[in-house]
């Protein structure tokens, strides 16, 4: 009776299943976290890029004037990808005031479009500043809140 007992196989897979169930549910939640860092990552460099590229189109002249009300639009642009204040931000914490803009005049080129000026052409640099990564695991505690991203784009202005 007892032999019978030990070589009985029914609830085998229930018990190898209980055993690598938290193994199997780190290894999907980690790539769960991994993607969404890569992901928020992403979104980051992008508007990066989308704010300088919307930038290198803008007038000359009110760009190198550090236009206050064409900076603004452009830190917009890049954290929500709105003109106007008050968009949701791409990233959650992410604000207008957090993205840093710099023109550097006479830094570029002094050939082709920027002939005319007659001096070399600028160069706009948009980056985001420091980013709070928004975990999404945050509350278990495995990722703690001093995680930051950031990017930076620079751009040939471009629009005389």
């Amino acid at each position: 009776m007892i032999a019978r007992f030990i070589r009985n196989s029914f609830g085998t897979a229930a018990a190898e299943f209980a055993l690598t169930l938290p193994m199997m549910l780190a290894l999907l939640f980690g790539a769960m976290e991994a993607g969404h860092f890569f992901w928020t990552q992403h979104k980051i460099v992008k508007s990066v890029r989308d704010g300088a590229r919307f930038a290198s189109r803008l007038d000359v002249t009110r760009l190198c004037a550090n236009d206050a009300a064409l900076l603004t639009e452009i830190r917009n642009v890049t954290a929500t990808g709105q003109l106007v204040t008050g968009g949701t931000p791409k990233v959650p914490g992410w604000q207008p005031a957090n993205v840093n803009v710099a023109v550097s005049c006479g830094s570029f080129v002094d050939t082709g479009i920027y002939s005319d000026l007659g001096e070399r052409g600028p160069l706009v640099t948009v980056s985001s500043g420091a980013v709070r990564y928004p975990s999404i695991l945050g509350g278990l505690g495995y990722i703690d809140s001093s995680i930051n991203l950031s990017a930076r784009s620079s751009a040939a202005v471009v629009g005389i």
